[in-house]
């Protein structure tokens, strides 16, 4: 049977299969953009005990169906940052999360902090357009990709000027990561075979990451003493979606994870 997954990964493969354009052109064009933003740079430049939050617009879920379907991507965005977010994740799959590249590219124009194209990469063409759209960083899901994927996609995305999230689930796919190279490793807590949380993931997976990784947390973040378990176990970084965009009070939300006090902004 398939599994949540399969199902959206045969959608993405499909429309991958159907695209014509040339790699190597989407490359040159990528090559000729002005200098991103340094994603992994602003995690770790967090004040010292407390989480960089990547806050996530995400107007619905699989999972959870509609969370918040008239979302405006910009003053999202604004109320995240005047709460401290270190960066955003946009989500751009239009079947099964209602998200779209122009969210991304308003909700970047919007804010000066950097921003992650939140979306199943299958395919070179994903990797480039997540350049030409506007995002700094893209996301790698280890479990939707075979090695030589996860190595070209990997190897791309630096060539183009991204940082990569590789996520992961396990322990083997941790080795994974590490043999690409990769620096910035996102520990997913939901398991997108069964979409189920398993909030001891995160904490089982961070003390087997080496010293130089920047490690983020992901999914399953129900509040304040999450963020201060998975800090409190070496996380730099988390991704908070369903908790945020849910809020009434979406900037106090953001701020309330850092374990700011009431009116500490970021200046980004």
């Amino acid at each position: 049977m398939a599994t949540y997954l399969d199902r959206i990964l045969d959608v993405h493969r499909t429309a991958a299969a159907a695209d014509r354009r040339s790699v190597g052109a989407l490359v040159d064009a990528a090559l000729g953009l002005p200098e991103a933003r340094r994603f992994t740079d602003a995690l770790v430049e967090a004040p010292a005990g407390e989480p960089a939050v990547i806050a996530e617009v995400k107007r619905r879920s699989p999972s959870r169906g509609d969370l918040a379907v008239d979302l405006d991507p910009v003053g999202t965005a604004m109320e995240y940052v005047a709460g401290g977010a270190a960066c955003l994740s946009v989500l751009t799959d239009v079947d099964h999360f209602g998200g779209s590249p122009d969210d991304l590219a308003a909700a970047r124009d919007a804010v000066g902090v950097p921003v992650l194209r939140k979306d199943f990469t299958i395919d070179a063409r994903d990797v480039c357009d997540a350049r030409l759209m506007g995002a700094d960083a893209v996301l790698l899901i280890a479990a939707a990709l075979d090695d030589a994927e996860l190595t070209d996609f990997h190897a791309l995305a630096v060539e183009v000027g991204l940082d990569a999230l590789v996520e992961i689930h396990d322990e083997a796919e941790l080795e994974r990561a590490l043999t690409v190279g990769a620096r910035l490793i996102g520990v997913n807590q939901r398991d997108l075979v069964t979409f189920e949380v398993d909030t001891a993931r995160a904490v089982r997976m961070a003390p087997l990451m080496p010293d130089w990784v920047v490690r983020v947390a992901e999914s399953g973040i129900r509040g304040p003493a999450d963020a201060r378990t998975l800090v409190d176990a070496g996380y730099h970084a988390l991704l908070v979606g369903e908790l945020l965009v849910t809020s009434s009070d979406r900037t106090g939300a953001v701020r309330a994870l850092r374990g700011a006090p009431e009116g500490l902004q970021n200046e980004g």
